[in-house]
């Protein structure tokens, strides 16, 4: 694992971690050295500086507890050594506010952030940002560290439920849209079969069309026909009256 990417959080200098063996070979160097045992006068002017001291120490060391509890000490290994690198306990001064503010214009300067919108980059920088105004804040004032701590983490979940409902409902409309893409599909064979069905509708209704006109001019030509015909009877039928009439006139006259 590489070391960890440089962050607007202040951290202090690498420690590499001692082997096993390391750590023996100190322990066992910590007994060999025996400590010269101080004086009395050496004890009072101690215990006296102790005592005016020991307020700060306390506080410090509870504000060093506070930070590596909000911010863990980051590990990894490099060239198989170990290393640790934790917080800065340092309290910040005025200048150390500038320089962050100038440090976060140039990261975004650098990693070409983008000004509006969702951009992981800009989010990730101002969220180091947030990270070492709280870790300021904590060395000056740990319970309004503490509360800005609630008000980051509270932001955090807002963001990831923002984000899984944008996530959410990215993913509903994917499957929206290949639901509405299958129905698509599905409408233009139905589209497709309609239209094939209607084309041989169309045939069908042509060829009744003529075999409709076929039996209309069988039947006008069989009326024709008829009437031919019965014309034909009809003036066969005058000519034979017209001959009785005739046959009739000359008969009467023969009587008389």
């Amino acid at each position: 694992m590489n070391a960890p990417a440089e962050s607007l959080l202040k951290y202090d200098r690498p420690i590499l971690i001692p082997r096993s063996a390391d750590k023996k070979s100190t322990k066992r160097n910590a007994k060999l050295i025996q400590k010269p045992k101080p004086e009395q006068s050496a004890e009072s002017s101690l215990r006296s500086r102790k005592s005016i001291t020991s307020t700060l120490e306390e506080i410090k060391q509870k504000n060093e507890n506070i930070l590596n509890v909000i911010f863990p000490p980051r590990k990894w290994e490099q060239a198989n050594k170990e290393w640790v690198q934790k917080v800065c306990g340092e309290a910040s001064t005025r200048l150390d506010v500038v320089s962050v503010e100038e440090e976060l214009d140039k990261k975004l300067l650098q990693t070409r952030a983008m000004e509006t919108g969702i951009c992981p980059l800009r989010r990730q920088l101002y969220t180091e940002c947030f990270d070492e105004l709280i870790r300021q804040v904590v060395l000056n004032c740990p319970e309004r560290g503490l509360l800005l701590l609630r008000v980051r983490d509270e932001i955090r979940m807002t963001i990831a439920a923002y984000q899984t409902f944008y996530e959410s409902s990215m993913v509903f409309g994917v499957r929206k849209a290949l639901h509405d893409e299958q129905d698509k599909m599905a409408l233009k064979d139905k589209i497709a079969d309609l239209e094939h069905l209607n084309v041989e509708l169309r045939q069908k209704l042509d060829r009744q069309k003529k075999k409709y006109e076929e039996v209309v001019k069988l039947a006008v030509e069989k009326m024709e026909a008829q009437e031919k015909k019965c014309t034909e009877e009809i003036l066969s039928l005058r000519k034979s009256n017209q001959q009785l009439k005739v046959q009739l006139e000359g008969a009467y006259t023969t009587k008389k």
